[in-house]
């Protein structure tokens, strides 16, 4: 399951998409989390010190690699240079998929150690000083981009992306490529006004969303988001004093974190699970191609002197038919 985890700076959306990849890693399941923010969080929330995190390999640095590998012996493809960050996928390409090992991960991927469990941990990689007023974020997200693209997940394994803030993601289909979308949102104005802009963007596309309201204090609260999301209000988070003290660099085993809060990680467990009934690969596959085609008229012909309409196989259709590993 593809599981993103978006909202305004400052809601939470990092905190509780780290207790959500414990949760997971604590019911045994395969994780691979990526950071895909700007802002970089997500490694030192999952009880990573400054030196570890800043250590992470960048997902954005290694795109030659990642281009490379994912092109396989993809006929339509005629060079790595060719590709872009939504280049789908054809017959000859190389996919990802979770439990495997691969160029990709080994290039990009660290194991990060959870009590008991151990999960994949990729991150996009911080904005550099090389890049200030000459690059552009997405550039570096478009790496995330390609690997969803080329994924092949099935049921009881997750692929978790702390996005970046905002409706940064729709600058790209990557919003398209989810089985759920978790939405925090505190109880405020500002807070749900990032949910108002994703359910008007997403509305066309068949988007599964369900908001968490964070930082939720008493019955005002909860009313005041009843009000403003309805029924996509699926849970609700109040204080914690494990994710405070995570917050100082001192948690204690994630079973300590309180009952109701780990009810709610459950609730959403659930709700990504369900969401499985309703996956449908060719409508993914679809609106993969409408995004590359989009982006190659409107930049990607140009920026590579390539017809990359070409690179578009009519009769490809990514699925879990073709989750048999193949030989890196």
């Amino acid at each position: 399951m593809k599981i993103a985890f978006v909202g305004k700076g400052g809601s939470g959306k990092t905190t509780l998409s780290s207790l959500f990849i414990r949760h997971l890693a604590a019911n045994e399941a395969p994780v691979v989390a990526v950071d895909a923010d700007i802002n970089q969080h997500l490694g030192a929330a999952l009880g990573l010190d400054e030196a570890e995190a800043a250590a992470l390999p960048a997902m954005g640095a290694q795109l030659p690699l990642i281009k490379e590998y994912l092109r396989g012996e993809n006929p339509r493809i005629a060079s790595a240079d060719t590709m872009i960050k939504t280049t789908p996928p054809g017959r000859g390409s190389r996919l990802l998929r979770v439990h495997e090992d691969n160029p990709v991960y080994d290039a990009c991927a660290r194991p990060v150690r959870l009590d008991d469990a151990e999960i994949r941990l990729m991150a996009t990689g911080p904005f550099t000083e090389s890049d200030l007023g000459v690059a552009c974020y997405h550039s570096k997200v478009g790496a995330v981009e390609l690997c969803l693209n080329h994924l092949v997940d099935g049921p009881d394994e997750y692929v978790v992306v702390d996005m970046t803030a905002g409706s940064d993601s729709f600058a790209s289909g990557m919003f398209t490529r989810f089985d759920m979308t978790f939405l925090v949102a505190e109880p405020t104005r500002k807070g749900v006004s990032v949910y108002r802009q994703y359910k008007e963007y997403a509305r066309d596309f068949g988007v599964a969303l369900k908001v968490v309201g964070n930082k939720v204090q008493g019955p005002d609260d909860l009313d005041f988001l009843r009000d403003e999301v309805g029924d996509d209000l699926l849970v609700t988070v109040g204080h914690s004093n494990w994710v405070r003290a995570m917050e100082k660099g001192r948690p204690t085993r994630f079973e300590l974190l309180e009952a109701d809060n780990r009810m709610a990680l459950q609730a959403l467990q659930n709700a990504a699970d369900d969401s499985y009934a309703e996956r449908d690969w060719e409508r993914y596959t679809r609106q993969m191609v409408h995004f590359h085609l989009k982006n190659a008229e409107s930049w990607g012909n140009a920026k590579t002197g390539a017809d990359l309409a070409a690179q578009v196989d009519p009769g490809f259709v990514l699925g879990e038919q073709l989750a048999v590993p193949q030989p890196s």
